[in-house]
């Protein structure tokens, strides 16, 4: 019998909230879950997938960087009149992400680059100990 790994979190009705396994299988689900949510509302022209991308970066980063056996991670999507605000929290609050020089050699090390490409603001809020929450922000309305 299968179990499923995802429980849903409370969060306020008009956002979207969700715990997965710290596998690849979780972060993929994060983004196909997102977009699901994503589809269903009325965002500005990719806004909806400069989202997903982000949530895939992010949720891998926490399957990757932050995992923890037996510890899962949070996706909050969250919509404001002025943003997307896309949050991943893991249990690794010790290892806070960094943006490096990609090597163009490496098959890494170009997540956070990309994030920081399509995100308006993005940061690293630390706790409850021991873990940490990595959010990103779309603009959704033109300046």
């Amino acid at each position: 019998m299968n179990q499923k790994s995802t429980t849903q979190v409370p969060v306020p009705a008009h956002d979207f909230g969700v715990l997965l396994s710290p596998t690849p299988r979780g972060a993929r689900l994060a983004r196909l879950l997102a977009v699901e949510w994503l589809r269903s509302r009325e965002l500005p022209y990719g806004v909806a997938e400069a989202a997903a991308q982000i949530v895939a970066e992010l949720a891998a980063n926490a399957a990757t960087h932050g995992r923890v056996s037996g510890r899962n991670f949070r996706l909050v999507l969250r919509i404001s009149a002025e943003v997307l605000r896309i949050e991943v929290t893991d249990t690794r609050g010790e290892r806070l992400p960094r943006t490096q020089p990609a090597s163009p050699e490496g098959d890494s090390g170009r997540g956070l680059l990309l994030v920081e490409a399509l995100a308006g603001r993005w940061g690293v809020e630390i706790g409850p100990v021991p873990g940490k929450t990595v959010w990103a922000e779309l603009a959704l309305s033109h300046p």
